[in-house]
């Protein structure tokens, strides 16, 4: 008997761009060990069983373990030993170990550096990293200027903006000429206890733009281990995560699963980056992707988990130095 072929993650389009991209994406920072240590094996392991279920789409930063992911990543697509074609690679520019740096002479070199790193002659998408953190005005006056040109020597296909404010993004989109920034990809704003970019995808979707959430978990808010000690959230609601994580555990449920289907069921958000570097990790994220696509959500339990959220729902935190 035919073996079943393996259930797989569904693609979805990216804006104008054309690309389509898996609705789960392989956010790659943890294979600069941002996270603790990851064996070339774990990392080459995890990228090729992600391929094999369907996620082709891949997002990196050389600010990520200080250039490591980048590299890591690079040598784990290498070894899939796949035509180019098959995979979407996003980096960044702007957000470097030693800092923040968006001038156009920069973000230049640094095209050239990650393209080393990663193997690649050329990447899907550029993304300026963490701009709440430059000036505003210089990303439209000078970055992204910077960027159309790399797009035109054909080492960048679409150009991407990246950060925590929403507020940003609609500063500098409303300041550019249209079609001249491809994605956005915004973070901790999309998820069970902060959905604030729902208000924005109306105007995002009018400027032609692709949307990308990041942070399902809210940066390990929405764990059942709960959030590093860094994270910048108020006691409150950490707090208000902590008694949902234990309310879903108590009935045989896991946060962190009903939390990635909440993200996944907007389909107007093109694909969910969740950072992995396990098999494992990789096999849940999946399963939690095909379980939404054939048998829906727990909607009991996420009506019971949005009522124990809803006193800190949408709070939000200052944009700090976290990793993201």
């Amino acid at each position: 008997m035919a073996s079943q072929p393996l259930p797989k993650v569904e693609l979805r389009e990216l804006g104008n761009t054309g690309l389509k991209l898996s609705c789960v994406g392989f956010g790659a920072s943890p294979l600069g060990n941002v996270f603790g240590p990851v064996s070339d094996d774990e990392a080459i392991g995890s990228v090729r069983e992600a391929f094999r279920r369907g996620i082709n789409f891949f997002d990196t930063s050389p600010y990520y373990g200080g250039t490591l992911s980048e590299k890591v990543l690079g040598k784990t697509l290498k070894a899939l030993g796949v035509p180019r074609s098959e995979y979407v690679v996003a980096t960044k520019c702007g957000r470097y170990a030693d800092g923040f740096d968006f001038s156009a002479d920069r973000v230049t070199k640094s095209i050239d550096e990650s393209l080393e790193r990663l193997q690649l002659d050329y990447v899907d998408i550029l993304q300026c990293h963490d701009i709440e953190f430059g000036s505003l005005d210089q990303i439209v006056n000078e970055t992204i200027p910077a960027l159309k040109k790399l797009k035109e020597a054909g080492k960048i296909r679409f150009i991407g903006i990246t950060g925590l404010p929403l507020g940003i993004f609609t500063y500098v989109l409303d300041r550019i000429p249209a079609g001249m920034v491809d994605v956005v990809l915004s973070y901790c704003h999309y998820g069970i206890n902060d959905s604030t970019l729902e208000d924005l995808i109306p105007y995002l979707k009018s400027k032609g733009v692709g949307i990308i959430s990041a942070s399902p978990l809210a940066m390990g808010l929405l764990t059942e281990n709960g959030p590093p000690e860094w994270h910048p959230a108020s006691a409150e609601l950490k707090s208000a995560c902590r008694a949902a994580a234990v309310y879903c555990k108590e009935r045989g449920n896991n946060i962190s699963k009903l939390a990635l289907q909440y993200s996944l069921s907007n389909k107007d958000i093109s694909s969910v980056l969740v950072g992995m570097n396990s098999i494992n990790q990789v096999e849940e994220n999946v399963a939690a992707a095909v379980e939404l696509a054939t048998i829906g959500k727990n909607e009991k339990i996420l009506a019971e988990v949005e009522a124990i959220l809803k006193p800190v729902k949408n709070q939000t935190w200052p944009s700090g130095l976290q990793q993201s």
